[in-house]
């Protein structure tokens, strides 16, 4: 397998240094890991994701106080 080209999420980098890094295989997979378990690594296709960000983003939104 070629190597990969992991990128760092913009918005990892706290001060607990803690980041997500992801890369795209060639047959289109995305690979997930993070920083402080860089060996364990999370496989998934491009709608698994999509389906995963739009649930936590509409929890986050729903659970939102009213203004």
């Amino acid at each position: 397998m070629p190597e990969l080209n992991w990128q760092k999420s913009s918005f990892s980098g706290g001060p607990e240094g803690n980041c997500l890094f992801i890369a795209t295989t060639p047959d289109g997979t995305i690979r997930l890991r993070e920083s402080d378990e860089p060996h364990t690594v999370i496989t998934t296709a491009p709608q698994g994701l999509t389906a995963l960000l739009r649930h936590i983003k509409s929890r986050h939104i729903n659970s939102s106080p009213s203004s």
